[in-house]
């Protein structure tokens, strides 16, 4: 039985540090690209990056403490409550990011032309840190008393133990079912994954009205705007498709343990339950390179520039029009630009004479 017990944790180590060594690195690579590609920093973006720290720290501190939390060593209660905390935070993270880029890709189509005044970067900068601030409130309370402290140390009464509040540290030893199921759950995690299915379904519906209109010749701009956040709608749906296919069957678990205390759930649909969770951190940059282009294409220069060690001369012509630019033409926010002819004689001068931009630097 033992042996049983040691192969069973011994494979879910493995297959933990195997998702931590591709979310990591998956999710720094969306950070780089958003802080490398102008066309990436707005809004939306911000909101992606928020969401891929929160999946960096997944990998890097979640999985490692809840390694600790499998091995389940004996501490003291609050030391273990905090080991505990950190996913509760990071999860309730990942989801406000979530509802924050639902709501902002619903004002994209329905206030396309008052769109930059409304979504300011302050304003998305306020957005992000008020996400955080909540997830923090949410993810700590259990630090602040709701918690299994007071059925241990009945526990300990009873049976009369010296060694007051030192347990052998599990999940569900210090965080208590009521609060995973009642005020978590069903407080912060399933009504805003049905609210964000509203906007979803909503966004969908605004840009078909769109794409359905009876349009004239001149109407191409809006055309192609709308078909475009047609496309990264369905992009970013698909990121909540699987985050909420991901985390919908550990809560359900937590659910039949709180409502039939009698049933028992095995440990291994436990165990992959876990791995979705944890799994799901590394599934979005997968999501990003294979759907938006923008992100592929600065994927690949990344890779190409500072993997590979190759000089990209179109480093700096990467795509800002994904979007289109119609509702900032119709709003009148794009200046009348010059013709510069790179390849003449004059320009070519000044770009021998210019100092070699950081980008085009050789690795050998």
């Amino acid at each position: 039985m033992a042996q049983s017990v040691s192969a069973f944790q011994a494979a879910y180590i493995t297959i933990e540090v195997l998702i931590a060594l591709v979310s990591v690195p998956g999710n720094v690579l969306v950070i780089w690209a958003v802080k490398k590609n102008q066309a990436l920093q707005d809004a939306t973006f911000s909101f992606i990056v928020s969401l891929a720290v929160a999946d960096v720290a997944v990998g890097t501190l979640v999985i490692p403490l809840a390694i600790v939390i499998n091995v389940g060593p004996r501490m003291e209660f609050y030391t273990c409550l905090s080991v505990a905390c950190p996913v509760l935070i990071l999860t309730e993270s990942s989801i406000l990011a979530l509802l924050a880029i639902a709501v902002d890709r619903y004002l994209r189509v329905k206030i396309p032309l008052r769109y930059k005044s409304v979504v300011t970067p302050k304003r998305a900068a306020v957005a992000i840190a008020c996400c955080w601030i909540v997830s923090l409130l949410v993810g700590l309370t259990p630090m602040f008393g709701w918690n299994n402290l007071n059925k241990i140390r009945r526990t300990q009464e009873v049976n009369a133990s010296h060694t007051a509040f030192v347990i052998r540290c599990q999940f569900e030893n210090v965080i208590s079912m009521e609060y995973m199921v009642y005020f978590n759950f069903f407080v912060w995690v399933l009504p805003p994954l049905l609210l964000m299915l509203i906007i979803y379904l909503e966004v969908f519906n605004l840009i078909r009205k769109q794409l359905d209109k009876k349009v004239s010749s001149n109407s191409s701009d809006p055309q192609k705007y709308y078909g475009k956040e047609l496309k990264i709608a369905k992009s970013l749906a698909l990121v909540l498709f699987l985050f909420a296919l991901s985390w919908i069957p550990l809560h359900t678990l937590n659910c039949i343990t709180l409502f039939c205390s009698s049933c028992q759930t095995p440990s291994i649909l436990t165990y992959i339950a876990i791995f979705l969770t944890h799994g799901n951190s590394a599934m979005n940059p997968i999501v990003y390179a294979f759907r938006i282009k923008k992100f592929r294409t600065t994927f690949l220069q990344i890779w190409h520039q500072y993997i590979c060690c190759e000089t990209d001369k179109n480093a700096n012509n990467l795509d800002n029009n994904e979007l289109g630019t119609w509702p900032l033409q119709r709003a009148g926010t794009i200046p009348d630009m010059p013709f510069i002819d790179l390849k003449s004689p004059f320009h070519v001068q000044r770009a021998n004479l210019a100092s070699p931009l950081p980008h085009a630097h050789n690795c050998k």
